[in-house]
């Protein structure tokens, strides 16, 4: 839904925002659609690749924009092969908030954030004095607690996501904003550093918490 002559943009109901907000909603109704039967073909790849480059590639939404990437590069040489199309599956099912065990949004109770931000593999955490910033609602308790964990062990915590950042744990309580464009400016901030080759890894808490408890 691209507002052309801007005739919405002063609108109470229509403004900018609110017309990209409902096209990333139907984004992930269209991922979901796609991978009800449990498979993804190079028609429905194809289509969904257009409808983003029409609909929302104008975003600055580290997100969409990697799932529109992933898209591109499998059809890049023009075929969807099966490996493809398995990963492609597996990465509509996380954008949409739907499990293997439960592909159907009506399944699921709870919409968990997608992973598609986390570095995968996720990496080998080391801790002497590598510096950490968390973002979000964290699992474990009090974000004071998470960082006394870290120093705990010779790690340090940072102010902001720069580029001297080793790791951004992203808190494990769901956020329904990971969904739209307008979640937290440190992930968005973290994906750019590291599309630019930094050496920032972005990690579920999930993760931090296996390194640090197995």
């Amino acid at each position: 839904m691209v507002d052309l002559y801007g005739e919405f943009n002063n609108s109470r109901f229509y403004h900018e925002a609110r017309i990209d907000r409902r096209s990333a909603d139907a984004l992930i109704g269209l991922s979901a659609g796609i991978t009800a039967d449990g498979q993804v073909n190079q028609q429905e790849a194809e289509f969904l690749r257009d409808w983003i480059s029409s609909n929302l590639a104008h975003l600055d939404d580290p997100v969409i924009n990697l799932l529109y990437r992933r898209l591109s590069d499998m059809l890049a040489d023009g075929v969807l092969d099966a490996e493809e199309a398995s990963e492609l599956l597996s990465t509509l099912r996380s954008f949409a908030g739907l499990g293997a065990g439960k592909p159907r949004a009506a399944d699921n109770s709870f919409t968990p954030p997608t992973n598609l931000p986390l570095c995968v593999p996720a990496p080998e955490l080391e801790w002497e004095g590598r510096l950490f910033v968390f973002t979000g609602v964290m699992a474990y308790g009090p974000r004071k607690d998470c960082e006394a964990l870290v120093t705990e062990r010779g790690g340090r915590i940072a102010p902001s996501v720069s580029k001297k950042i080793s790791y951004l744990v992203v808190g494990g309580v769901g956020n329904e904003q990971w969904l739209h464009s307008t979640y937290g400016t440190k992930i968005k901030k973290a994906v750019e550093i590291r599309e630019a080759g930094g050496n920032i890894s972005i990690i579920s808490e999930e993760h931090w918490q296996k390194a640090l408890f197995g």
